[in-house]
């Protein structure tokens, strides 16, 4: 009697093999997304936030900041047009379930260079006119960066 790889031509059984892998890959990012409440992500509620335990801290400071009564999370971290907003959040989505999964996260949690980047232009697009002045003291290619200042805005 033959095996059941003997059945199939080389072929056949590497698409066998394939079809199975890409099953199980799929079967286990659809769990994942739903046991980490993915879908809750594509809104603005800042709750959001706290699906990960560790960002309480920054949820609750957000809660006593100056910010809460005008702008959520992503009116500061996340660009304003669709592909950006989402291309942002789906890296940013990426890599907090990788660090958190696997435990690797620091304890002091900062913001990498191309977050700071996008929350520097959200501060000058709803600050546009005290950044117009301020950016009007200094040399053109020497611009101070809002964050550099006042990074513990949203976030006390």
């Amino acid at each position: 009697m033959k095996t059941f790889f003997e059945r199939f031509s080389p072929l056949e059984t590497l698409y066998v093999v394939l079809g199975l892998a890409a099953g199980l890959a799929a079967g286990i990012g659809f769990f994942t997304f739903f046991y980490a409440k993915g879908a809750s992500y594509l809104s603005n509620n800042p709750e959001v936030c706290m699906n990960c335990h560790v960002m309480r801290p920054q949820y609750d400071g957000w809660v006593k900041s100056t910010h809460h009564a005008e702008a959520v999370c992503n009116d500061c971290h996340t660009p304003h047009n669709f592909f950006g907003k989402y291309y942002v959040k789906a890296r940013n989505g990426f890599w907090h379930s990788f660090y958190f999964t696997t435990g690797l996260y620091p304890d002091n949690i900062r913001i990498t260079p191309g977050n700071r980047k996008v929350a520097e232009s959200n501060c000058r697009r709803c600050h546009g006119d005290v950044v117009q002045a301020m950016d009007g003291l200094h040399e053109r290619d020497k611009k101070l960066a809002c964050v550099g200042c006042h990074g513990t805005v949203g976030h006390p």
